[in-house]
């Protein structure tokens, strides 16, 4: 056990924001990322897998949990990036990908979010992304796909969630079939699909719960364009067995950058982080194919500060969907680039 803490150790910073001595030295040089291209036909189950060779990749599964009586918010992503720079240096511990996880608990008994987050390299073993299909792991957290279900093992430092996400339709693909707009250059994309409406079972802690989740997989080279500051995103569960997402890319004037046609968000109500100081829009109208929909949050203080790993501190939280005052669905709402604009790795 000592010698696998000593070696998750080593592994685990990250040098994603270091220049090319970090990454090998003279022999290092700038790594060329492929482009993101419309009309790319997404193939499966090989695109549920790791695509290493582009620069930034996640799943993200949100979901609410009940636990007796009690509505709970659950949040497991795993990140795979590809550093900026690329070595010939054939040492096992050269960061050639990058591995970060963040996991949360929005609990209304608590008061404030519990999460936890873990970063390494892809290197003996201990960290790794699966290119046939879902299969990330960082040491003894690890989110795969197996038989029609997504398997959550995550023993978090104040949690420990054990849950299985069954699948029962094909992925949702986000945009033009997967292409996913980000912005008004050609660069600026991503490849997108969602699963909505996923059935959960499992354990919190031991104790039995299950409830409704969403998964997101999607992989980009360049997802922001250099005047975002960051996006506003919401996927939601309806209770008539549809699906909504939103989102929209803020740039650094407080304007939007980018926003799908007929997608608008209008903050409500905000919140600011007695930690941090942030100030987010917790509660939201947003508007899409010609409807509108109330987020409401589960408990205001779902911040997560991940600069542990990530860098960046964000809110990410468990909202209610509303219309005319009735509940409507439930999902998850993010808000990224309000503390400052967001770097991706």
């Amino acid at each position: 056990m000592r010698r696998r803490a000593f070696l998750l150790a080593m592994l685990a910073a990250p040098l994603a924001y270091g220049g090319p001595e970090a990454y090998g030295g003279p022999a290092a040089h700038p790594t060329k990322y492929p482009k993101v291209v419309r009309g790319t036909r997404l193939r499966f189950p090989r695109d549920h897998g790791a695509h290493p060779e582009f620069r930034t990749e996640w799943w993200y599964a949100t979901g609410w949990l009940a636990r007796g009586k009690q509505p709970l918010g659950f949040q497991i992503t795993f990140f795979r990036t590809r550093p900026r720079w690329v070595s010939d240096n054939p040492s096992k511990f050269v960061p050639r990908q990058l591995l970060l996880a963040h996991a949360a608990l929005a609990d209304p008994g608590h008061g404030r979010l519990r999460h936890d987050q873990r970063a390494a390299r892809d290197a003996l073993g201990l960290a790794g992304a699966d290119t046939r299909t879902t299969g990330v792991w960082i040491d003894d957290w690890r989110f795969a796909l197996e038989g029609g279900a997504y398997r959550a093992r995550i023993p978090a430092r104040d949690f420990t969630l054990d849950l299985a996400l069954k699948a029962p339709r094909a992925p949702l693909l986000q945009g033009e079939g997967g292409f996913s707009r980000k912005g008004h250059r050609a660069e600026e994309a991503s490849y997108y699909y969602s699963r909505p409406q996923l059935l959960v079972g499992g354990t919190l802690d031991g104790r039995e719960v299950q409830g409704l989740a969403w998964l997101d997989h999607e992989w980009s080279s360049q997802y922001l364009a250099p005047e975002a500051a960051g996006w506003d995103w919401a996927g939601i569960n309806l209770h008539d067995g549809k699906s909504l997402t939103v989102f929209r890319i803020r740039d650094r004037q407080g304007g939007v950058h980018y926003a799908p046609p007929g997608v608008a968000f209008t903050p409500q109500r905000t919140w600011r982080s007695p930690r941090t100081d942030v100030e987010y829009p917790v509660a939201m109208r947003v508007a899409a194919h010609g409807q509108e929909f109330d987020l409401e949050p589960l408990m205001d203080d779902q911040e997560l500060d991940a600069r542990r790993s990530a860098g960046t501190i964000y809110w990410e939280g468990a909202v209610r969907a509303l219309q005319a005052g009735k509940e409507v669905g439930r999902g998850y709402l993010e808000l990224t680039g309000y503390w400052r604009p967001m770097e991706l790795f």
